[in-house]
């Protein structure tokens, strides 16, 4: 047999990259330069975020894991089995999560319908934006205040129910507990979630509203299908902000019912402010665990839900 000979293939080189004149390599130094520099003011916010959150964040963990601070035995995941077994933490967090089903929902939609009203020609649509977001600048102590002359037991709300034929309701002590700390959260926070909804129904093109008119889409078809795709991320904005708001209720009920208030009034904060108060480090930082993860599923779901709008727009 005939030895065969196979053909070497040539290698085409490859073209070299054109040569920078020197206003360009200057530019490059510069910028390089430029981004060592910033390298170094980078650092202490770098270190501020280490200081006051990362470390914070390891050393609950740690205490988390362990029986006592003196001792430090490893004991696994017995606090959080534990901290799930504590009648008191359940009904704090059963409160809570009722609070915020019912708040956080309504802090959506109740802004958003209101931003949608005032974005049409009304009469006195500068004063109704003035009344509702007046109440976010009204300090606690006065919106506490407020309350209490309203839902006090001899307060207006029961005149006016006597005045009717009915009975008076201790509000702050009955099963209509949570409705008087709904409204005033509601109260306190439509207003401003309302302006972050009114700048983004600015933002939307009008060019594209005004074709689906054309086309003969209704007002529902064009909100649904226009307007609430382009308002997603606000949407996922709002409720972030709504859901940190809600857990911060707990300044209100304080001022308005004390350390331990009635049942239904009963949060997280302060199941964690009495913990806190009585030096259980293993219960409170589980219970810190626990409320973080149910936050970062909560919010990443917020997220996955805005990335599939955010789809349905550029589709």
């Amino acid at each position: 047999m005939q030895n065969t000979v196979k053909p070497v293939k040539k290698r085409t080189p490859r073209p070299h990259p054109p040569e920078k004149n020197k206003a360009e390599q200057c530019r490059d130094r510069a910028r390089l330069r430029e981004l060592r520099r910033t390298r170094w003011f980078i650092l202490p916010s770098f270190l501020g975020v280490a200081v006051f959150f990362l470390l914070p964040f390891f050393v609950v963990f740690y205490y988390s894991l362990i029986d006592n601070p003196v001792t430090a035995n490893f004991v696994g995941l017995d606090n959080f089995f534990a901290l799930l077994k504590n009648i008191a933490f359940r009904r704090a967090a059963s409160n809570t999560a009722m609070f915020s089903a019912i708040a956080v929902p309504l802090a959506v939609v109740l802004p958003l319908l209101f931003a949608i009203l005032l974005m049409q020609k009304l009469p006195l649509k500068s004063f109704f934006r003035t009344v509702l977001i007046s109440p976010y600048m009204v300090p606690i102590a006065s919106v506490v205040l407020i309350w209490e002359v309203l839902f006090h037991y001899n307060g207006m709300v029961n005149e006016w129910i006597m005045a009717l034929g009915g009975e008076a309701i201790d509000w702050f002590k009955s099963d209509y507990s949570q409705i008087t700390i709904v409204l005033l959260y509601l109260w306190k926070n439509i207003g401003y979630n309302m302006i972050l909804f009114m700048a983004a129904l600015a933002g939307i093109p009008r060019d594209i509203i005004e074709a689906a008119q054309l086309d003969g889409a209704g007002a529902l078809r064009t909100f649904f299908r226009i307007k609430l795709p382009y308002l997603s991320s606000t949407i996922l904005f709002v409720t972030i902000l709504s859901l940190i708001n809600s857990f911060k209720v707990f300044r209100e009920v304080y001022l308005l019912t004390g350390e331990y208030p009635y049942d239904s009034l009963y949060m997280l904060q302060h199941f964690m402010n009495n913990t806190f108060v009585s030096l259980d480090y293993q219960k409170l930082s589980s219970a810190a665990i626990l409320m973080a993860i149910v936050m970062v599923i909560i919010i990443g779901l917020l997220f996955l839900a805005d990335a599939r709008l955010g789809r349905d727009i550029e589709e």
